[in-house]
This record gives C-alpha cells, sequence and structure tokens, in this order.
C-alpha cells in the first residue's frame, strides 16, 4: 500500500514481512505478509495495534515518523495473537506513560504473554464502550472467536472507519498487488473458517454502522466496494459457495485414478463450465481447502492404502472437518487393486457433517472402471 494516510487524521503505520515463508507455521505465503497498525490524531494520539515482534524497530520508527514529536497516548490492543502483540512491550518501553486499551481477556492473555511485564496503567472497556480523542469517538465492538475470544473491532463515530482486527484479512504483503478474493478466502477458511456463528455476529453488530473504511491487521486497507467485502464474509460465514462448481480432488500414487478423474471432467464439461481438478499430492494444502469451499460440489479420489484412504486425504478431509464444512454435494472415486475400501473411509469421515449430500461412488481396480458408474456420478453431479 502505497498511500500511508487514510484519512486527514489516521494514517497506516504497519510493515510488510518478506522474510516469513509459512505464516502460523503452516500456512505458505509465497507473497509475504502485513501487520497493520494504525495512528489516529487528534487532541489525544491512539496507536491502533502492534506488530509481530521481529519488526518492532521498524514499527516504532513509522510511528516516530508520522507522530513528528508528539508522544502517544492510548494502544488499542484488538487482538493478541503474538503477529500482532508480540511489539507490545518494546512500545511500552519506548513509551512507558501510554494507557493500554483492552477487555479483561486481552489483559488475561497479556499477563500470561508477558508475565513480568511493567504495564499497570491500563482502561478497560467492555462492550459497547467509548473513547474520546477530541473529535474522534471511538467505539469498542466485541466479536469474540473471530477468531479469539478477546477480539474486539474499534469503530471511528467521526470518520466511520472500522478497525476490524483479523477480519477481511488476507495473505501477502502490501507491496504485491494480487487478487484479494484468493488470497482473502484462503486466509478466512484457514484462520477464521471454523467459526461461521461468530462471524455472523459480529457482522450483524457492525450493519447499522456508516462505515466508510475497513482497516484490518492484515491486507490491504479497504475504501471501496465496501458492500462487496461485507457480502464476502457473508457467504462464507454462512459456508455458502461463491460458485455452483465441481472441484475435484486425487491422490493418485501411480497415475491411473488421475486418469479417470480426468475422464470425468471432460463428462462435466460438455454441460458445466466450472469443473477443476486438483492433485492433492502436489498442491498447497490451504489452497485445496479453500477451494473446497468456493465450489458447490466435491469429488474426493483417493487410492485405497493400508485397508484406509491415501494419508494426503485423511488431512484434506480433517482440514475441512475441522472447519465445519458443510451444504455440499460429494461424490467419490476409489481405487484399490485388490480391496478398494477408500471410499467407505471418506464417507466415515464426512457422516457427522451438516447438510452433506453422498452422491454415487466411483470403484477402480488398478486402471479397469465401469463406465456406467462414472456416467452416473457426472449425472448425478450436474443435479
Amino acid at each position: 500500500m502505497d498511500k500511508k494516510s487514510i484519512t486527514n487524521d489516521i494514517a497506516y503505520i504497519g510493515v510488510n514481512d518478506h522474510d516469513i515463508d509459512l505464516f502460523e507455521g503452516q500456512f505458505s505465503v509465497p507473497n509475504g505478509m502485513s501487520y497493520n497498525s494504525y495512528a489516529i490524531m487528534d487532541y489525544k494520539v491512539a496507536i491502533v495495534d502492534a506488530v509481530d515482534n521481529r519488526f518492532a524497530d521498524q514499527w516504532l520508527n513509522n510511528i516516530r515518523l508520522e507522530l513528528k514529536g508528539r508522544r502517544p497516548d492510548y494502544l488499542i490492543i484488538s487482538h493478541m495473537e503474538p503477529d500482532h502483540s508480540g511489539s507490545i512491550m518494546d512500545f511500552v518501553r519506548a513509551y512507558p506513560a501510554i494507557l493500554l486499551v483492552g477487555n479483561d481477556k486481552t489483559f488475561e492473555m497479556l499477563d500470561n504473554m508477558f508475565p513480568n511485564n511493567h504495564a499497570n496503567s491500563r482502561i478497560i472497556v467492555k462492550d459497547g464502550d467509548t473513547l474520546d480523542l477530541g473529535e474522534h469517538i471511538l467505539k469498542f465492538i466485541y466479536a469474540p472467536m473471530v477468531h479469539w475470544p478477546e477480539v474486539m473491532f474499534t469503530y471511528d463515530q467521526k470518520e466511520g472507519v472500522l478497525f476490524t482486527a483479523d477480519a477481511f484479512g488476507k495473505f501477502g504483503a502490501l507491496d504485491i498487488d494480487e487478487d484479494w478474493d484468493k488470497e482473502a478466502r484462503r486466509y478466512y477458511y484457514g484462520i477464521v473458517g471454523k467459526f461461521g456463528k461468530p462471524v455472523l455476529l459480529a457482522l450483524n453488530k457492525i450493519s447499522n454502522l456508516d462505515i466508510k473504511a475497513i482497516c484490518p491487521l492484515h491486507g490491504p486497507v479497504l475504501l471501496t466496494s465496501l458492500d462487496y467485502y461485507i457480502s464476502r464474509y457473508e457467504k462464507w460465514a454462512n459456508y455458502e459457495a461463491d460458485q455452483d462448481g465441481v472441484l475435484i480432488v486425487v491422490c493418485s500414487a501411480y497415475g491411473s485414478t488421475m486418469k479417470v478423474c480426468n475422464k470425468l471432467r471432460e463428462l462435466m464439461e460438455e454441460d458445466y463450465k466450472s469443473v477443476k481438478v486438483i492433485d492433492l499430492l502436489r498442491c498447497d494444502m490451504s489452497d485445496a481447502v479453500a477451494k473446497a469451499f468456493k465450489y458447490k460440489k466435491l469429488v474426493l479420489a483417493s487410492i485405497t492404502y493400508n485397508g484406509d484412504m491415501f494419508p494426503p486425504m485423511k488431512k484434506f478431509i480433517d482440514a475441512l472437518c475441522d472447519r465445519n464444512y458443510q451444504n455440499r454435494s460429494v461424490g467419490f472415486i476409489q481405487n484399490g487393486s485388490w480391496a478398494p475400501n477408500s471410499a467407505r473411509a471418506m464417507q466415515d469421515k464426512l457422516k457427522d457433517l451438516k447438510d452433506i449430500k453422498i452422491l454415487p461412488t466411483v470403484t477402480v481396480k488398478s486402471s479397469v472402471y465401469n463406465d456406467k458408474e462414472l456416467r452416473t456420478l457426472a449425472e448425478a453431479l450436474k443435479d
């Protein structure tokens, strides 16, 4: 993000991280990450959120440059995850008169994370409380379990700017131009996806606000088309598909199962344009999970391995279950040279999920399969 000014009084003071390869040790981030922080300039100065401790010096320098000799009065803590809270004590040492603003759970976590901290100057806020900076009145909106229990949003009533913690975030640093939907969807289903109900509750709480900008803790500040971004979150939190397409996720050790999946794709593409095949053994797992939520229909195709499904397929389905995968139609392709059993194992994994429609199974023995079974599955997917 080249432009640092969000409004005349609100500035971006965050940092970009291009050293990171795996976010949270599991999500590939080839374009890095941003750790966002903001300064609200008024009679009193409020800093909204800190950054990862590896970038504390850069962040503190950004603050000094923005404040031009002024000293901040408040640090508002929206979220205590270490990529945002890691530099709080550096900030306190730089500005020992600072007042930290958070809720009860915020400070419980702060004391656990920094047990010897000397930050005794605290303002504990409740849901709906306000903080007067002069012309800017900040309203605090609890958003628990989006995606930690202490999370809260901050709404600047003067400017209509909503600070949303990890909500509306995405993977990728801000000096890289990339599609918002793809990386925001992958971020949402990787980080927040389990918590659809809390997200909907938070969206309902902000539904009557006059929002002119959304400032998340990762990814770009959203200044236009806000209805679009909010509608994305509503759809994702309701576990609705983005498009009525078919995703075929395949584990194929020697290529035979992949050939059957490609044949299914050909059968589907005659009447169904949006059909995608993913080789689960050679793709980013978080991308595969995000695509499973993107499409309305899913085909799981796996060889039989030790009487079960192939281990990467088990990991993939576990990831779907952990995120409350629901409201989808799922078909199956199983392969086994002498005792095909992966379909049963995959179906067992899905049995407790909500609103999952089980479609027909195609059985492959090495490279031989029943063409009628495959066409039956194709027709079921078109319904």
